[in-house]
């Protein structure tokens, strides 16, 4: 396998913290950058069909894109630890939480990002309004994410599952625009004091 990774691009570095976690470290890793456009080269898209990182190319010639969707693939190849569910109940609930942590979290915080970072003005018509109403979102999603890691450990299980991962590298991608969750959410803290602890952080930077 090979996965198409870039270390400017959020997404990615879910992927290499999924792998991580996993223990897994005989998938090919290629670089691509996206201030050069390589992800819009014909020979990347006619591989990945969109011109969106990262990207796992299997060893049959099939291309998964989505990062998520990638490491649903990933979690069957290399099942321990288990991060999407061991019962069809506890797999329902990760799914909610981890679609909460994309659309709550990590989609305003890209775009707040995007529309609001210098370096990333080369690759989109920036809109100051977008920034802050998308960064407002997200600080107010905060408070849910507060509450219920008041009543658990992690976002969606006992132990580190994709909803923990899609939620912190979202809000340490953030840290390009200074944003951080407000002190007050000490469960938010705790949290994330917890994630940015674990070994497999390291592989996200």
């Amino acid at each position: 396998m090979k996965l198409y990774d870039s270390k400017r691009a959020p997404n990615p570095r879910r992927v290499r913290w999924f792998l991580a976690e996993k223990g897994a470290d005989d998938v090919e890793i290629v670089q691509v950058d996206v201030f050069k456009g390589e992800h819009k080269t014909p020979d990347y898209l006619a591989r990945a069909g969109l011109a969106n990182v990262p990207a796992l190319e299997l060893d049959d010639g099939t291309t998964i894109t989505e990062s998520v969707a990638i490491c649903r693939y990933l979690e069957s190849v290399y099942p321990e630890p288990n991060m999407f569910g061991h019962d069809a109940r506890e797999t329902a609930v990760i799914e909610m939480w981890t679609r909460r942590a994309e659309m709550l979290l990590a989609t305003p915080l890209m775009l707040s990002v995007r529309h609001s970072h210098p370096a990333l003005a080369a690759l989109d018509t920036q809109v100051p309004a977008i920034a802050e109403s998308n960064a407002a979102g997200a600080g107010r999603a905060l408070k849910i994410f507060d509450r219920r890691l008041g009543e658990s450990a992690f976002i969606a299980a006992d132990r580190v599952t994709m909803a923990d991962i899609v939620a912190y590298t979202a809000i340490d991608f953030a840290r390009m625009i200074k944003f951080a969750p407000p002190a007050e959410l000490a469960n938010v803290g705790r949290w994330a004091d917890e994630m940015r602890a674990r070994p497999a952080a390291a592989a996200g930077v």
